[in-house]
This record gives C-alpha cells, sequence and structure tokens, in this order.
C-alpha cells in the first residue's frame, strides 16, 4: 500500500505544488503545506475508494488542507516581493506571463480560485463540480465569469 502511495504521489505531485502556490506566498508555509498534505492524503489514502482519479482525489485533499491552513489565525500578514511574483528579474517573457497569470488569479476569491486552477489542469466541469461540491451549472457560470476577470486584469496588466 505504502509503495502504491508513493507512487501516484510521485506522478501528481505538481498539483500540490500548483494548489500551494495558488494559496500561499511565502516559502517556509510552501514547505509547511505541502508536509501537511503529503500526511493528510497518506492518512485519508485508507479511505480512497478508487471512485475517482488518484489526481482527483489528491485535489481535494490538496484544496481542504490549504483552505483549513488559510483559515488559522495568522501571526501578522506577510509581504511578498512583489518582483519575485511578477518576474520583473527573469528576462523570459513566458516565465512573466505566468506570474501574471499566478497573481491575477491569487486575487480570485478562494472558490473561484480552485475552479479556474482545476479547469487549466484540464478538468472538466462535471469533474470540478465533483470536486467542489458545487453544481456543474454553477461551476460553469463561474468560469466564464472568471474567465472574464482574468482577461480584464491581465490586459489592464499589460497597458
Amino acid at each position: 500500500m505504502q509503495r502504491e502511495f508513493t507512487d501516484q504521489l510521485n506522478q501528481c505531485r505538481g498539483i500540490i505544488y500548483k494548489v500551494i502556490r495558488l494559496y500561499v506566498n511565502d516559502a517556509e508555509d510552501e514547505k509547511d503545506l505541502f508536509q501537511e498534505i503529503v500526511f493528510q492524503a497518506w492518512k485519508s489514502y485508507p479511505r480512497f475508494d478508487g471512485r475517482s482519479k488518484f489526481s482527483t482525489w489528491l485535489y481535494r485533499v490538496s484544496l481542504n488542507t490549504v483552505l483549513t491552513f488559510k483559515r488559522r489565525p495568522a501571526p501578522v500578514e506577510r509581504i511578498e516581493n512583489l518582483e519575485r511574483v511578477a518576474g520583473a528579474n527573469d528576462p523570459h517573457e513566458k516565465r512573466e506571463a505566468t506570474e501574471a497569470l499566478y497573481l491575477a488569479i491569487r486575487a480570485l476569491s478562494e472558490i473561484d480560485r480552485m475552479i479556474v486552477t482545476l479547469h487549466l489542469d484540464g478538468y472538466e466541469n462535471e469533474e470540478i463540480a465533483d470536486i467542489s461540491g458545487l453544481s456543474k451549472n454553477n461551476v460553469a457560470v463561474r468560469l466564464h465569469r472568471t474567465k472574464e476577470t482574468l482577461t480584464k486584469k491581465l490586459k489592464d496588466q499589460a497597458v
């Protein structure tokens, strides 16, 4: 069981990093959250029944863990180095565009962040609805509005 879990986790570890990156701005918190997500996934793995893909299940565990972490009281809001977020020192435009997208996504509500992240990873609206607990129609509407919001923010940043 441990080997199976480890193999699947290694194949899907990008999901964990992506979810963390969209919700947390501090390197120490990122490390702590990664460990906490792996712990929660391992603890919950015996209840994983295979009705969904492992990646879908891991997304749900990751999101639940991150959202629980975000609800805890923070001592002081940490200020992130904006040059690092915007990729200002990076010569590659692709990285800058990616960082701008991450920054725009971070500004969304938690539920919209989750929906757009799952969509960008190729999940269908029905799967997103299963993960989020929303109706398929609600997911579609929120996704459409979120895309419009992100497009506007990215265009405004480019000007």
